[in-house]
């Protein structure tokens, strides 16, 4: 199904030169690297066997979108094929990040419950069919699952990103399931051709990013920074009326640069750290904005601030081209046509989650990203150990972001997961290099590559729970 080779040298010539440069030990930050997808006919896989469970993990409240998740449901999906091939996907839901009207209209638990239905309906929707390609079962299944929980929640404009996400555990199993069956063992070679030049790159670092949610203290924003983080995920949007909300958030930026505005960082090429805003759709106005941009102009903090991501309401079409800062979108770019209507509207960046998304919806936005020459970064939902490798895994690979020499990945998950070290226990590769932050990077070595970052490798606490007694 993927026939189409964008290389425009010979597959022989290409793979001479990365074999003199892999030789030469010249493959690093954005050399070519070989990554020839899998020759031989992809195969027609049929799904014998499905099956769904999940486990609920306590949370360090987090707060944001004027309230806070306390209890993330980490969603699991197995797929069996007839040739007796077992995958098991993971996810963790979110609920309040991909649509707030659903979290608001219910109990905390019971908004999971419901996206974990459409985990579960998706798998039913599998069951006894075929696919070879899981971009084009990722196509057929999500108008379906998109519908299906319109129906569940009774919100007729439930967004496709509570959809994606709830997709996320079928879209991994699938993706490792394709991949064992057609004998690929490396991410690079998982990659359809169509997607690579988006994800061709490789950076030696990752930047870890921690997230800050809203109301944290300077205080412990500086304790981070000392702790060797250089690029802060701050959020804005505060609690009460539009405002209370900027009152507030002008006084969190002013503290913030006092705190750290003078810090110094190799990893940026102006030597300061760069401020990352994330205001979840809380401003209502572009004036608004315009008076905390214009508060970082006037105590000199204007110039630092990389980006502000999701300002407005997805439903708010301000233009934002002309703030003089990057502006990415997050929520709102749903799909990569969502992401085309974003970028139409001045948005110059792109936070990508494949831990949120789907691997395969991410792949199809950080290639229309590439070719429109819009910098894209990975953002969290508060994952776990296995789903930031997944998410490290697209980082690692998207071209350098403006200003900085490293790839971006916002990872908070050891903030806000009472239980962190026990989800560590369950990464099959726990103990290597690249799963721990290290002066604020992770390290993706060529052992990173080679292993795919270990999502590949089966999880046996995950494969536990789909064994028959």
């Amino acid at each position: 199904m993927f026939e189409k080779d964008h290389e425009h040298i010979s597959r022989r010539d290409f793979m001479n030169r990365a074999g003199v440069l892999a030789a030469a030990g010249m493959i690093g930050s954005g050399e070519i690297n070989p990554r020839p997808h899998h020759s031989q006919p992809v195969k027609k896989i049929t799904i014998k066997n499905v099956s769904s469970n999940f486990e609920r993990e306590p949370l360090n409240p987090y707060r944001f979108k004027g309230s806070a998740i306390t209890d993330s449901w980490q969603a699991v999906a197995m797929l069996e094929s007839d040739s007796g091939i077992k995958k098991v996907g993971i996810g963790t839901q979110g609920v309040l990040w991909s649509d707030s009207k659903v979290f608001a209209a219910h109990s905390e638990s019971a908004g999971n419950a419901l996206m974990y239905a459409m985990s579960e309906r998706a798998l039913q929707i599998m069951k006894g069919t075929s696919f070879t390609d899981p971009v084009q079962l990722l196509d057929d299944l999500l108008p379906e699952v998109l519908d299906y929980g319109k129906k569940i929640t009774r919100n007729p404009d439930l967004r496709k990103t509570f959809a994606l996400n709830a997709l996320v555990c079928v879209d991994n199993a699938a993706w490792l399931l394709y991949a064992q069956e057609n004998g690929i063992t490396q991410f690079d070679r998982m990659i359809p051709p169509a997607y690579q030049p988006g994800l061709s790159y490789r950076h030696e670092k990752v930047a870890s990013i921690p997230s800050f949610a809203v109301g944290t203290s300077a205080e412990r924003i500086k304790q981070a920074a000392d702790e060797g983080y250089f690029i802060l995920k701050l959020k804005t949007g505060s609690a009460g009326t539009q405002q209370e909300m900027i009152e507030k958030d002008i006084a969190f930026l002013t503290a913030v640069h006092k705190a750290i505005g003078h810090y110094e960082t190799p990893y940026t090429k102006n030597g300061k750290i760069p401020y990352y805003f994330d205001a979840n759709g809380r401003y209502e106005k572009k004036e608004t904005l315009m008076r905390f941009l214009d508060h970082a102009k006037k105590i000199g903090a204007f110039d630092q601030i990389a980006v502000i991501e999701e300002p407005f309401e997805e439903s708010n079409e301000t233009y934002v081209g002309d703030l003089g800062v990057r502006v990415a979108a997050d929520e709102s770019a749903h799909t990569v046509e969502d992401a085309a209507h974003r970028i139409e509207l001045g948005y110059s960046a792109i936070a990508v989650k494949a831990i949120a998304k789907t691997l395969t919806m991410t792949m199809k936005i950080t290639q229309l990203a590439y070719e429109k020459k819009i910098p894209c970064f990975c953002a969290d939902l508060t994952v776990s150990p296995i789903l930031v490798d997944w998410n490290k895994n697209v980082a690692a690979r998207l071209q350098p972001f403006p200003g900085m020499t490293v790839g971006l990945q916002e990872t908070n998950g050891h903030q806000y997961y009472k239980n962190w070290e026990k989800l560590m226990s369950f990464h099959p590769k726990a103990n290597s290099s690249w799963t721990r932050t290290q002066k604020g990077v992770y390290i993706t070595d060529a052992s990173f590559y080679a292993e795919s970052g270990g999502i590949l490798a089966p999880s046996e606490h995950y494969q536990q729970m789909f064994e028959t007694t």
